[in-house]
């Protein structure tokens, strides 16, 4: 049995052991950085409905450290826009997860590998 960081647990006499971590199961990993992108995207999405321009601004102002934020607030984004925009987050943090399994897997696990 394997969970998604690749921890495979044994079962020997009826116990369990637990390996170290050999490696992220890539597609899986990817999966969880895809949705993560796409929970956060429509955590923006509910956030400027809600609140209005107003409190959209004050929300990122006060996130950014300071950053004004006023000029890059648009708040008549069409449905289509935001459709797209919940797929481009999906595939980037897709792909975000995928290299960071990705590196994790073909660098950190060689030291346990040699050992």
């Amino acid at each position: 049995m394997e969970d998604i960081l690749g921890t495979t647990i044994e079962k020997k006499n009826n116990q369990k052991t637990k390996r170290i971590m050999q490696h992220i199961n890539i597609k899986k990993f990817a999966l969880s950085w895809g949705v993560a992108g796409v929970v956060f995207y429509l955590g923006c999405i509910i956030l400027m409905s809600t609140v209005g321009r107003e409190g959209t601004i004050l929300f990122f102002n006060s996130l950014l450290h300071g950053l004004d934020t006023t000029s890059l607030i648009r708040m008549d984004v069409p449905w289509t826009e935001a459709l797209i925009g919940l797929v481009e987050m999906f595939i980037l943090g897709w792909l975000f997860g995928a290299l960071i399994a990705s590196v994790y897997n073909a660098s950190f696990n060689k030291g346990y590998r040699n050992k």
